[in-house]
């Protein structure tokens, strides 16, 4: 139920070959910090596009893997520990910040991100079509939600990563995420705390 199919970047797109160029920065063993810097003569927008999306994948492939053992029985509260805890508001239906039972309110994360990138007026995919103006700021606020994701696998679950022999990967893909969002000062240094 938590698993979505990755969204993929055209071929022969500049955002497929900005795809292809930080994922072959993350194969060759390349430092994370070098990695994520923008490449010079590249477009922030697009930059961030390709990795807010990338993200999603991996962060909910993650999810995907503990999630069977992330119940409202287990995690009756979406919190990173006893100091805190993470409410779901979506203006929708969510009017007012809401406690949620994690797996609840990761299911309704990965719904709204979804929704968020397969939007054309948000994440446009064709070329010379611009972003919005409030681009970063949406991507700001994935960004933010998604680092919570991480912040209660980490404290809630990792016993399991480590059972599955999956904490080296996991560790990279926070790693990754981690350089770039404080690169680009896409995260409140306040939100990075609990990690």
């Amino acid at each position: 139920k938590t698993f979505r199919p990755k969204r993929k970047f055209e071929p022969g797109t500049q955002r497929f070959e900005l795809h292809k160029r930080a994922q072959a920065s993350l194969n060759s063993g390349v430092d994370l910090k070098a990695a994520v810097q923008l490449p010079s003569g590249e477009d922030q927008n697009d930059w961030v596009a390709v990795h807010v999306v990338d993200f999603f994948n991996r962060i909910n492939l993650i999810y995907g893997t503990i999630c069977e053992f992330c119940t409202e029985r287990t995690c009756p509260v979406m919190s990173g520990g006893p100091k805190y805890e993470y409410r779901w508001q979506d203006d929708v239906k969510y009017k007012k910040p809401t406690a949620l039972p994690a797996p609840q309110y990761m299911n309704l994360l990965m719904d709204w991100i979804e929704v968020q990138i397969n939007n054309e007026d948000i994440f446009p995919t064709s070329v010379g079509v611009p972003f919005p103006k409030n681009f970063l700021q949406i991507c700001k606020k994935i960004l933010c939600r998604l680092f919570r994701v991480f912040v209660h696998v980490y404290i809630h679950h990792f016993d399991r990563i480590i059972l599955m022999g999956a904490e080296a990967h996991v560790n990279t893909c926070y790693k990754h995420f981690y350089y770039f969002v404080t690169e680009l000062n896409l995260i409140d240094r306040k939100e990075l705390e609990p990690l």
